[in-house]
């Protein structure tokens, strides 16, 4: 197994420059009284393709060697990962074909789509997304860009936080989602070899805690199926990941499907910005746990804005 070091982080930085943007950090007076902390959104929201995935994503993509452009790339993903690298191998103009669960998000699928990816649908549990997947490997011989488990893929997801640190001083804490744990791990990347002072603190739906119950044992417990409205997080750590988690993350702070629904809507009203659940599991906890980040200066990294306009999840309550 490789372990991407900070060389590699540089290097995507340099490799991916010209295929995404770096996000804007944004402030909230309101939010700042609300959770007696100083709370700086670094809004990936606005980055290309709507999601940090594109960063991770490129990198894989413009890692890729000229005899291997041909069968292009594949992967599976519930939504962010399948369009970030169907942008990516847009980009390169090579095919990208991408197993997504049938109960994903039609905006994400039309995404897809849109870049130019083709999708095969399988049913919304990891053990049928893997097995439609080994089939989709055999008929194309495509490279496996791995949403999370993949070096190339971690050490661009490093260069958001990477950005963050020139963006901001003083950090104290950084939150961040975790779901299979590739931005999670990529801010280990970073923090660890420019800022081993800052906290890293972990953010999961309750119905999808799989990372906080393998911090707790200490070994990766991951579940088949799990049901939450953060749609982005409901796959389990894998061995990459789980080695930054392991050793680097704080905590991981669980929050509740009605606290991520207020905390999403609450970014909606008083920043004027569209996240997706997903994202703001990151605020739900910072509200759940004040005592955790009072008084601190805290990064909170919002992963994407893909949403579907026509369900959103406060129209179901």
């Amino acid at each position: 197994m490789y372990i991407p070091t900070f060389d590699d982080v540089q290097a995507a930085e340099h490799r991916i420059a010209y295929y995404i943007r770096e996000t804007p950090v944004l402030t909230s007076a309101f939010l700042n009284r609300l959770t007696s902390a100083d709370l700086f959104f670094k809004c990936e929201n606005f980055q290309k393709a709507g999601a940090f995935k594109v960063r991770g994503a490129s990198n894989a993509v413009f890692s890729l060697r000229n005899d291997q452009l041909e069968r292009g790339v594949a992967t599976h993903s519930s939504g962010n990962h399948a369009l970030s690298l169907s942008y990516a191998a847009g980009c390169r103009g090579i095919p990208c074909t991408v197993v997504m669960p049938r109960t994903a998000p039609q905006a994400k699928k039309d995404a897809v789509i849109g870049y130019g990816g083709r999708i095969v649908e399988c049913e919304p549990s990891t053990s049928s997304r893997e097995a439609t997947f080994a089939e989709v490997v055999k008929e194309t011989g495509a490279d496996f860009v791995h949403p999370y488990n993949d070096p190339r893929v971690i050490a661009g997801q490093a260069t958001c936080s990477k950005e963050l640190l020139r963006q901001v001083e003083g950090l104290e804490a950084i939150v961040a989602p975790i779901g299979g744990g590739g931005m999670i791990s990529g801010t280990c990347l970073t923090l660890s070899n420019l800022a081993p002072d800052v906290k890293i603190y972990a953010a999961e739906p309750e119905q999808a805690d799989d990372a906080a119950r393998s911090l707790r044992a200490g070994y990766i417990i991951a579940d088949d199926a799990p049901v939450t409205v953060a749609d982005g997080l409901k796959v389990p750590l894998k061995e990459l990941t789980w080695h930054f988690v392991s050793n680097h993350v704080s905590d991981i702070l669980t929050v509740s499907e009605t606290e991520i629904i207020e905390a999403m809507v609450l970014i909606w009203k008083i920043m004027k910005i569209v996240v997706e659940p997903s994202s703001a599991v990151t605020l739900a906890s910072i509200l759940k746990n004040p005592e955790t980040f009072a008084g601190k200066r805290v990064g909170i990294i919002l992963t994407g804005g893909n949403v579907d306009l026509d369900s959103l999840p406060w129209m179901n309550r």
